[in-house]
């Protein structure tokens, strides 16, 4: 199985969410695009927080130095990202991929994350909830079935607000595959806590 992690947004808590997921499933993890923060990549944060033994952390397809959109990092870099260039890494095991940001973020002048996801790719959304966050998690959800992606459901992150994922569920026809509450911090605890209560819902995609 390959899930792919995307946001309605940026810090939304996508990371926590394809920790946990990676956690769960004991899957390989790959970031293809990470624009900034080379020093504490998503990929160094996940691979502090997951506890198993058996996930494998793939490389970066692109590293890019400067913290913005793929297209503007990728510019100040002077490299043009090429999808060509993404390439999935080989396993036999389970695989998380993490997007950037949200699906339209653009890669290049033509190209978005939405091109990077494969048809055998199951998306997971991580909506989080604040003022205009139904209005995002709508949007995206319109956006993936547009270009007839494979959406497997939605993790909520934050609070339980149930009058906005009530709606959100109605209008999109999505199963939600669980919560991550507010925790005062996250820790391989916290995570492993997490994908044990994830792991069936999981499973069942």
């Amino acid at each position: 199985m390959k899930l792919f992690i995307t946001g309605i947004g940026t810090d939304v808590g996508k990371t926590i969410a394809a920790a946990i997921v990676t956690e769960a499933l004991q899957a390989d993890y790959w970031k293809p695009v990470q624009a900034g923060d080379l020093d504490n990549s998503d990929s160094d944060k996940v691979k502090k927080l997951v506890s198993n033994k058996k996930t494998v952390f793939h490389n970066n397809s692109y590293a890019l130095q400067t913290p913005a959109s793929p297209h503007l990092s990728a510019k100040i870099d002077d490299v043009i990202i090429n999808l060509k260039n993404i390439t999935e890494p080989a396993t036999q095991n389970h695989l998380v991929i993490e997007g950037a940001g949200g699906l339209l973020v653009p890669l290049n002048d033509t190209d978005t994350i939405a091109n990077i996801i494969q048809p055998d790719y199951k998306v997971i959304i991580v909506s989080r909830h604040y003022l205009g966050s139904i209005n995002h998690t709508l949007l995206t959800t319109e956006a993936a079935k547009h270009r007839g992606l494979n959406i497997a459901g939605i993790i909520f992150n934050g609070g339980e607000v149930p009058s906005s994922e009530e709606i959100i569920l109605q209008k999109t026809g999505l199963k939600m595959i669980g919560r991550i509450d507010n925790e005062p911090y996250f820790n391989a605890g916290v995570i492993k806590y997490y994908a044990d209560i994830l792991m069936d819902s999981l499973l069942k995609l």
